[in-house]
């Protein structure tokens, strides 16, 4: 049984074992799902030239036809070496397919699956676990340390530095997503070229744009059920182009901060007041909403919102053309739970 915790995924991930041959890398970051798929799948074939060494496979392709993973993973490359099959997110179950290949490991290709949120009892999570050819990856929100983590090597490739008052900001902005962050300090860092010290008026001017408050509208009147609102403004930024993704991953982080809120509320008795207060980043304008929404959803409730959402995710992004409107339809089916709580 191999699982891991959070805080060891990047170093488990750079030691695999030569007896792994199934990763399952899964949690609510997607983008951090996405990023460490695509650096193990290529860490896998360093130095290959055979461009059929690393294949990439839709999870629900291999859902209906499980035997076409056995398949590939036995398939010998045309020039030989090593192989990685990665296989992206679906909600259909992939249990069919892995099942026979961590029974009989391939000898030669690695198998990167992406997941979900996988709750702990979810049977591809435990069966990847218990497999001794198997490995448990889990990739949960940025959070400070994670972040400092991420900010600094960018800021340094760009010799830059920040203030602590701006990097407090930044901070707080970031972290529903890895690739959103990341494009965000990136844009950060390219917007100050020349300067030698990030300040908050910086990230104000670039990461806190106008849009962030047509965002927090978006996100604010999801969780307290005003459909009428909510779609004006998702429809003004969509116009504006921001990418429908995007704005998911901002529902994502709210909705993960609601339900850390809720569960403060719910298992360790806190009062409202000081359960908002202390929420990471929200504006004091924000707090009728957020007492509003806390009101409205439960734990159980706020875990299915998020699972709606991300599916939402998953397809919007193997389908682009259709991703304004996945996103519209997963935010009005929300709203309206909303209003019916």
């Amino acid at each position: 049984m191999v699982a891991v915790k959070a805080h060891e995924a990047d170093r488990a991930l750079r030691s695999l074992g030569k007896d792994i041959r199934v990763v399952l890398i899964y949690g609510p970051d997607h983008g951090l799902v996405s990023e460490r798929a695509e650096a193990l799948a290529h860490q896998h074939i360093a130095g290959g030239s055979d461009p059929f060494q690393l294949v990439r496979l839709d999870g629900a392709d291999i859902a209906a036809d499980p035997m076409r993973l056995v398949d590939e993973a036995n398939t010998i490359g045309l020039f030989g070496g090593q192989r990685a099959i990665r296989v992206s997110t679906t909600s259909r179950s992939l249990v069919a397919a892995v099942e026979p290949v961590l029974a009989t490991p391939p000898l030669d290709a690695l198998i990167v699956l992406e997941g979900g949120d996988l709750a702990r009892n979810h049977a591809l999570r435990l069966m990847v676990e218990r497999a001794k050819s198997g490995l448990a990856v889990p990739c949960y929100a940025d959070t400070g340390r994670t972040l400092d983590a991420l900010i600094d090597p960018i800021l340094k490739d760009n010799r830059i530095d920040i203030d602590h008052e701006a990097r407090t900001l930044l901070l707080s902005r970031l972290g529903a997503d890895r690739q959103l962050s990341r494009r965000e300090i990136e844009k950060l860092a390219a917007y100050c070229m020349g300067k030698t010290r990030i300040e908050v008026a910086d990230v104000d001017m670039v990461v806190g744009d106008a849009a962030a408050r047509d965002v927090d509208d978006v996100v604010d009147q999801l969780f307290t059920g005003s459909m009428e609102r909510m779609d004006r403004s998702f429809r003004r930024l969509t116009l504006a182009g921001e990418d429908p993704v995007v704005l998911l991953g901002f529902v994502v982080r709210h909705g993960l901060a609601l339900l850390a809120a809720r569960r403060s509320l719910e298992q360790d008795h806190r009062p409202l007041a000081e359960v908002v207060a202390g929420m990471r980043g929200m504006s004091f304008t924000r707090k009728p909403a957020i007492e509003s929404a806390l009101a409205r959803w439960t734990v159980q409730s706020l875990v299915g919102a998020l699972a709606t959402v991300h599916s939402a995710m998953a397809q919007a992004r193997r389908h682009p053309a259709l991703a304004e409107e996945l996103a519209a339809r997963a935010l009005w089916n929300l709203t309206r739970t909303a209003a019916r709580e």
